[in-house]
Order: structure tokens, then sequence, then C-alpha cells
């Protein structure tokens, strides 16, 4: 019971930490992160600092986990285990990607920003949440 206290608060002081970054990199203003995907308009490079940033910390994350037996408060760490590329990994990155520049916000930013109390987040987040429901009940019935 104890190690599930420790992981539920450990999950909770790194998603406070996640979100505080990204409020403070300026991925909660979908303006902004539409301005950073226009690269034939209005161009606005200043989240590409994010985005090196966050390859590293993510680079460096995978070579440490690589090198421990396990991680501190879990049996095993949860890497992937394929490097297929494969129809619903395109179709998935496809649709994310599409969905990110038409809103300006993807799950992460968008659970961030419903602490600014926007009906507009809010709809989007349960949009998400509601694609996320349907999809594990296709895939349910496919498997």
């Amino acid at each position: 019971m104890k190690r599930r206290i420790r992981q539920g608060l450990a999950a909770l002081g790194t998603g406070a930490i996640f979100g505080f970054g990204l409020s403070l990199s300026g991925m909660l203003n979908p303006v902004r992160v539409q301005g950073f995907l226009d690269i034939f308009g209005h161009w606005d490079p200043s989240l590409a600092f994010v985005l090196a940033g966050a390859v590293v910390v993510a680079f460096l994350g995978v070579r440490l986990a690589r090198r421990l037996a396990h991680p501190v408060l879990d049996a095993d760490f949860k890497l992937p285990t394929t490097r297929a590329i494969d129809m619903p990994l395109i179709l998935g990155s496809a649709l994310f990607g599409v969905g990110w520049g038409l809103a300006g916000l993807c799950p992460g930013p968008a659970v961030a920003s419903l602490s600014l109390g926007l009906w507009q987040t809010a709809l989007f987040v349960v949009a998400m949440v509601a694609g996320m429901i349907l999809h594990d009940r296709v895939l349910a019935k496919r498997s």
C-alpha cells in the first residue's frame, strides 16, 4: 500500500512539474502553438527551444532507463518493445498532427489548460476523452 501512495505522489509531483513547464514555455496558448506550426505563414520559432529541450530530456531518460535494473517505484520500465512502423501508427500520428494543428492543443497541454477555466479547452478535453474511449471500444472489438 505504501508503494502505491509513493507512486501516486511521484505521479502527482511529476505531473505538476510537467504542467508548470508547459505553462512556462507557452504551450498552453493555442495561438502560439499554431504560430509555431505555421511554417509557411507567420512562423514563431520560439517553441523550437521547447521541442529541443524535450528531445534532450527524453533521450537522457531513455539512456538512463537502459542502465538501471528497474525504476525506483515499479518492477520494470514501460518502454516500447517494437520498432515497426505500421498503418495504425501512421494514421494515429497523422490524426494527432492534424488535431494539434487545428486546435493548437495536444493531450498534455489540454489537461494543463483546464486550470485556465476556458470552455473551449474543456470541450476539447471532453472530445479527446470521448475519442479515446471510442478508440478503445473499437479496438477491443477488433482484438
